[in-house]
């Protein structure tokens, strides 16, 4: 009973610093808002579909919501979880930037093949 209660504590944590109500938070991760509090409550266990969908949803690492420790450092992470912090209408905003970036990135590859 324990690690639940550590394990919603890490959810609700989460959920309240993205600053989302349950109401949406349990809409973003396919979840009903009655579990999510029972999840929070530490009442219920946690799933491993709703373990997945916190994970991909997030960015944060099953070792994160599981143990309490992120050994993920990955810069990919780190951004899913900026992007997922942005309201609706800056979404195709960062879309945009990152697709700019993407192209830079290849057409600097290109440029450093051909040059060697």
């Amino acid at each position: 009973m324990r690690n639940n209660l550590e394990i919603g504590n890490r959810i609700r944590v989460i959920r309240e610093d993205l600053c989302m109500s349950r109401n949406v938070f349990s809409e973003k991760i396919n979840i009903s808002e009655s579990y999510l509090a029972q999840l929070e409550l530490g009442n219920k266990s946690l799933g491993m579909n709703t373990l997945i969908s916190l994970c991909e949803y997030t960015g944060y690492s099953s070792d994160y919501f599981l143990f309490g420790t992120d050994s993920s450092s990955d810069l990919a992470q780190k951004i899913v979880r900026i992007v997922n912090r942005l309201p609706e209408n800056s979404l195709r905003l960062a879309y945009e930037m990152l697709r700019s970036i993407k192209s830079f990135s290849k057409n600097e590859k290109e440029h450093d093949d051909f040059e060697n």
